[in-house]
């Protein structure tokens, strides 16, 4: 039942550092108790056991007899003065309360590293949040370049930090080879399809297991679903639709469901990391915004796989940017949100990142030969926001790396993530 955390070489040699592996680390060092999140088979346990060292005590309630201790004396598993790690606290949220008293009698740092496969902060179920004793982190599915062994996301804060007529200069030296998206896409990035499986065949059994194990069993841990076969259904109806506003009666319909059940399952699939939604930047000046929020995948491998697309579409290049962007943003914390921008008339920018009031629009095209007039929704975002906002981004999948217009930079996609 306890483990006292140790990796053999297999492990050591298999094993891709994380971009937020960092900030883990920084939050152990300061508070009590810090809440790793993150989908299923994203890698959690494998970052804390590398991060949080050897000398922790380790409980998983993937364990149905820490299960049972947790539920019946969860004080029995907190009160010591080890460092304890709990793993898939969401079985069990009640022990939260445990952990609180246990914080509340000393606060020493790093006491208690928490990780979950739910945003434990959206789940009904959790009465208590840690309030003041706990910093919560998020592990995504691997980044681009996390698959390519270099920790990292794309260049979003370096871009942010220089000034624009060096823009060009930096994606130029940054070493970055060019790749396919649609491969990519395809893959996703659970590290496991992403980095130890080379073969379509190979992923779809894989991914058609996580979907499985997912609808039958981690989806039980949120709420009781009885009609499974519905649920899976709204989940490939929601698949088909990356990139498109969320429309739950339209959804209802095509999937022969209620508003209402629409609504609580795409929250549910929100909770568990599985689905992401992409609000509206909503900052009106001079024009009236859509206001309604977008439909993304966690990853795209998964959404490819539950739509059965022979070729992915723009819109999951689109995922790929938001996913990355939403790596840097976590690696952030408050200061640093992304949305898309849309008005009643019809422009449109597919994200735009506010960085503490600094707006960086980007727009992403699935051709490899930009035109000026692909920026014209750029152009419209600047004018609107005038000195708020930097130069535009517009990402393709060529290799052309230049201005096509004094504010917008054309750049190959795989130059920046």
């Amino acid at each position: 039942m306890i483990i006292i955390h140790g990796m053999d070489k297999l492990q050591e040699a298999a094993y891709l550092p994380r971009y937020v592996g960092k900030k883990l680390a920084e939050h152990l060092r300061v508070m009590p108790a810090v809440v790793l999140t993150g989908a299923r088979q994203t890698g959690k346990s494998t970052l804390v056991r590398r991060t949080a060292g050897k000398r922790r005590t380790y409980y998983t309630l993937d364990d149905l007899d820490v299960v049972d201790v947790a539920r019946t004396d969860p004080n029995a598993l907190v009160d010591t003065d080890s460092r304890i790690t709990l793993d898939e606290v969401q079985r069990e949220p009640d022990l939260l309360l445990a952990v609180k008293r246990a914080v509340d009698k000393s606060r020493t740092p790093g006491r208690f590293l928490l990780t979950g496969s739910a945003n434990l902060l959206l789940m009904k179920r959790v009465s208590e949040s840690l309030a003041g004793r706990a910093s919560y982190l998020t592990l995504r599915p691997l980044t681009r370049r996390e698959q390519l062994g270099q920790a990292t996301c794309g260049l979003w804060g370096q871009l942010l930090d220089t000034p624009e007529k060096n823009w060009i200069e930096l994606l130029a030296d940054t070493k970055s080879d060019e790749e396919d998206w649609r491969d990519l896409a395809r893959r996703g990035g659970y590290p496991t399809p992403a980095v130890q499986m080379t073969g379509h065949a190979q992923r779809a059994i894989w991914f058609d297991g996580y979907v499985r194990t997912y609808v039958e069993r981690d989806l039980q841990d949120l709420s009781s679903i009885s009609a499974l076969p519905e649920f899976r259904r709204l989940m490939q109806a929601a698949a088909y639709r990356v990139g498109q506003l969320v429309n739950q009666t339209e959804l209802g319909r095509d999937v022969s469901l209620p508003q209402s059940t629409v609504f609580r399952y795409l929250n549910l699939l929100e909770t568990s990391y599985i689905l992401s939604r992409l609000p509206a930047f909503s900052v009106n000046r001079t024009k009236r915004l859509i206001k309604s929020s977008k439909i993304y995948w966690g990853d795209t491998g998964l959404a490819c796989h539950l739509s059965g697309l022979s070729k992915p579409a723009g819109a999951h290049l689109e995922n790929i940017i938001l996913h990355d962007l939403n790596v840097w943003a976590d690696g952030n914390g408050l200061s640093a949100n992304v949305y898309y921008w849309r008005t009643a008339g019809g422009d449109e920018v597919d994200l735009v990142v506010d960085n503490g009031g600094t707006l960086l629009p980007i727009e992403v095209k699935s051709s490899g030969q930009p035109r000026v007039r692909d920026a014209r929704h750029l152009l419209t975002f600047q004018q609107e926001y005038g000195s708020d906002s930097r130069a535009g981004l517009l990402l393709h999948t060529g290799t052309t790396l230049r201005w096509i217009t004094p504010r917008v930079l054309a750049a190959p996609w795989w130059r920046v993530v």
